[in-house]
């Protein structure tokens, strides 16, 4: 497998699943404004919508869109339990935790990373973080991490889009809950070791 990325960027999240899944695969970064990869292709062959992540399967096939990417990458190492067991009750939980994080909090993060966002929109967009990550410190009540005692891929997720936090102005330290869960992610040696790998810590 193959993971097109950008360091720092969303394709963090299946970065860190890809190394915790033990699973082997090889990555590539993408220069998201020239659209070209780090070998010189045109990342919008690859994948149209010419974003990051894309995962090119063995197989020839590639599958974009990051919660769905890491969903397929914890079902290729079930041993590790990166996801709980399609049909379950768990599984539905765990993309109800995805579904949230892509639309309430990694899509609030988008006019700080815009030229174009003025100043009124990246106000409404902090305060819908400050609500949605207030909300977040209180599921995580009691918990390790998301979804109780294990870690699973919403983890992940939710660590790279806190790790944007501080470019945006948002000090998650006042959240205690939330601030453990992102220092236990970040604690643990494959995510350590994709940070090495990323330049990013």
């Amino acid at each position: 497998m193959k993971l097109y990325m950008k360091p720092g960027a969303c394709s963090l999240s299946p970065h860190i699943v890809l190394e915790e899944s033990g699973l082997d695969y090889e990555t590539e970064t993408v220069d998201l404004k020239t659209k070209r990869t780090s070998s010189g292709e045109d990342f919008t062959r690859i994948n149209p919508k010419g974003y990051v992540p894309a995962l090119l399967l063995d197989s020839g096939e590639l599958l974009t869109e990051g919660p769905a990417i890491i969903q397929y990458i914890a079902d290729q190492a079930p041993a590790k339990k990166l996801a709980p067991a399609n049909g379950s009750i768990e599984r539905y939980r765990l993309q109800s935790w995805l579904n949230f994080i892509a639309t309430e909090l990694h899509k609030s993060c988008s006019p700080f990373f815009n030229p174009a966002a003025g100043e009124d929109w990246k106000k409404i967009a902090a305060a819908n973080l400050e609500r949605r990550l207030a909300y977040v410190n209180e599921q995580l009540e009691g918990k390790a991490y998301l979804l109780g005692e294990d870690f699973s891929v919403a983890d992940a997720y939710l660590f790279t889009v806190l790790s944007w936090m501080k470019f945006i102005g948002i000090d998650i330290s006042k959240w205690s809950n939330l601030a453990a869960c992102y220092e236990r992610v970040g604690a643990r040696p494959a995510v350590r070791a994709v940070l090495k790998t990323e330049q990013l810590g």
